[in-house]
């Protein structure tokens, strides 16, 4: 799912950002450009990343519609 569509940033690329080890908003704007536009997509970013560090693996695991 896209997170930031000014970016086309999805939360996979957030997600695989978070276990690279991106442990806040400011790494993620820094690495993806997350937030950097409309700044609409900060709280969402920002709940991928919590959902990583809380260690939810599922959340984290990307969504396959194969």
């Amino acid at each position: 799912m896209y997170v930031c569509v000014c970016r086309a940033v999805t939360d996979g690329q957030i997600f695989q950002a978070a276990r690279a080890g991106a442990s806040s908003l400011k790494d993620l704007r820094r690495e993806l450009g997350v937030a950097s536009e409309c700044g609409q997509c900060a709280s969402c970013a920002k709940q991928c990343l919590r959902e990583v560090h809380q260690g939810d693996a599922t959340a984290a695991m990307p969504i396959s519609f194969a």
